[in-house]
């Protein structure tokens, strides 16, 4: 297996990371790939237990200076303020920041979706990650520019049934994107939108692990496999480097070609 976690170059020297929702999965890989590729990077997770363990897994492989962590739920204001205050404490600013948080509480019908569950969905999906651009993007503007990169998913280009609501929320995210994008352009601020296919991750794991539902999935991908968490992460270091100067209010679908075959 190829390793993703590699690079001579350091294209994000210099550069300060706020990732959401990165202690595990395609958040965790995200952090990782952004350190390795010169950011100092700040993880968040809604628990401490969490936390703690991805900051000391790092923190070992590439030093205090370069790794930090808080608790962070997104949709609690003073968690989101604390999340900016302490990157500026610790760092001194931030020029780039990653949206990842969300959840999935139900699954189904769009219209069978309890208001609860779609309040709840639409408040972490796509709530947090504008109110966190509001409030992260001045300080990226005062460093004379950086990225902002949000997180989508091959169900909010190509919706799933059985995922009504998350998809909605994560074809939201793709607005978001081109709104935001037209808005920060002035300011040397790319925003960009990852919107990757079916991932092996806990959070994905009732796709993944189910077997009838996995070998029906896995037959509209051509490359017939799942992808990995650090597949994504080296997508969205790509987006965040110098290397993608010319790169703003695009999605850009990373699916094994899942899209071809939906």
């Amino acid at each position: 297996m190829t390793k993703m976690y590699s690079s001579t170059n350091k294209p994000l020297d210099g550069h300060v990371a706020i990732i959401t929702a990165s202690t595990e999965g395609i958040g965790f890989a995200t952090a990782k790939q952004l350190v390795v590729d010169g950011a100092s990077i700040m993880i968040s997770s809604r628990k401490k237990s969490n936390v703690d363990k991805a900051v000391e897994i790092l923190q070992n492989e590439f030093g205090e200076n370069k790794v930090h962590g808080v608790v962070c739920h997104v949709s609690k204001k003073e968690d989101r303020q604390n999340l900016i205050q302490e990157t500026i404490n610790k760092f001194g600013c931030i020029t780039i920041f990653v949206s990842n948080a969300a959840t999935n509480p139900v699954s189904g019908s769009v219209l069978d979706c309890p208001d609860e569950a779609w309040d709840k969905i639409f408040d972490i999906n796509v709530k947090s990650a504008f109110l966190l651009t509001k409030e992260i993007a001045p300080h990226i503007k005062s460093r004379g520019g950086g990225s902002i990169v949000y997180v989508s998913s091959i169900a909010g280009i190509n919706p799933m049934p059985m995922l009504g609501a998350y998809s909605v929320s994560k074809t939201a995210l793709l607005g978001l994107t081109k709104v935001v994008a037209a808005d920060l352009a002035e300011h040397n601020i790319r925003v960009n939108c990852v919107a990757p296919g079916i991932i092996k991750t806990k959070f994905a794991s009732a796709l993944t692990e189910n077997e009838s539902l996995s070998e029906y999935l896995l037959q509209m991908k051509l490359m017939k496999r799942f992808g990995r968490p650090e597949e994504i992460g080296s997508v969205i270091s790509f987006l965040c480097s110098p290397s993608a100067s010319f790169i703003t209010g695009e999605v850009l679908v990373a699916s094994g070609g899942m899209t071809s075959r939906l």
